[in-house]
């Protein structure tokens, strides 16, 4: 169907109303601000619809993103669509989340020199000790 690009009097959807979809006869997903009605496809659905119906109801967007969906799968969900989600998703939050020290490659770095430097430093002890 239309997208909200095309369609701008899609419907809105709120949190509210996504959570009074997240069953196997009534399912829609959230993902990138765009809701998608899945009943029909639950069936059909690769992984299963256990997986799909994990994420009934709120926002997919991570879980479908993480999984490396094909272009196949994204050109599905355009025949899914029935509107856009009327609060904050996953994208729009993200950047809210905190991002990791600076420090923190660095003591990755040491961890992951530490290993070798301890087997190099023993092996020479041993030698040295050892190998007259």
């Amino acid at each position: 169907m239309a997208d909200a690009a095309v369609n701008p009097s899609a419907k809105k959807y709120t949190l509210a109303d996504l959570e009074a979809h997240k069953e196997k006869d009534d399912c829609f997903l959230l993902i990138d601000g765009k809701v998608y009605d899945v009943t029909k496809f639950l069936d059909e659905h690769p992984g299963g619809d256990e997986v799909v119906l994990a994420e009934a109801g709120k926002d997919a967007t991570e879980a479908f993103n993480d999984i490396g969906h094909s272009d196949e799968a994204r050109e599905q969900l355009k025949g899914l669509y029935v509107g856009e989600f009327d609060g904050p998703t996953s994208s729009k939050t993200s950047s809210t989340t905190k991002s990791p020290s600076p420090s923190a490659p660095s003591v990755t770095r040491f961890g992951n020199l530490a290993i070798p430097l301890v087997a190099i430093s023993g092996y020479l002890i041993w030698r040295f000790l050892y190998a007259n």
